[in-house]
């Protein structure tokens, strides 16, 4: 094979995949029922415009501990652990149409799910 067909090649597979447009959306809440319902929202509105989908992704949960003194003076030993656990998920739509973005935008969600989205 000879250096021109290698860079051919190479050129057609670049092309290729700049084709590919993807909406990656990451979503997370607190609480793991109201972001798989969320989501599932989310999935249905996708197909209903024909849509690749790829996931829901299960991302890892951030866990953050706190700890705190029950006391405020004395009994330093005496303390409380707390956690707040943030729950992930991710969705990529691939080669999504403009109507979907708007459907999409125009979701309405629960309180306490956050979303983000990417063009990829």
């Amino acid at each position: 094979m000879t250096a021109t067909a290698s860079k051919a090649k190479t050129a057609k597979a670049k092309t290729t995949t700049q084709d590919v447009q993807k909406l990656r959306i990451r979503v997370r809440a607190y609480e793991s029922k109201v972001l798989d319902s969320s989501v599932k929202q989310i999935i249905d509105t996708a197909r209903r415009f024909e849509a690749t989908i790829l996931g829901p992704i299960p991302l890892p949960t951030e866990i953050k501990k706190y700890t705190v003194n029950r006391s405020t003076f004395i009994y330093k030993n005496a303390r409380e652990q707390f956690e707040m656990r943030v729950h992930k998920r991710l969705i990529d739509i691939v080669n999504p149409n403009a109507k979907l973005i708007e459907a999409l935008t125009n979701l309405s969600l629960p309180s306490g799910v956050d979303i983000d989205v990417k063009m990829a």
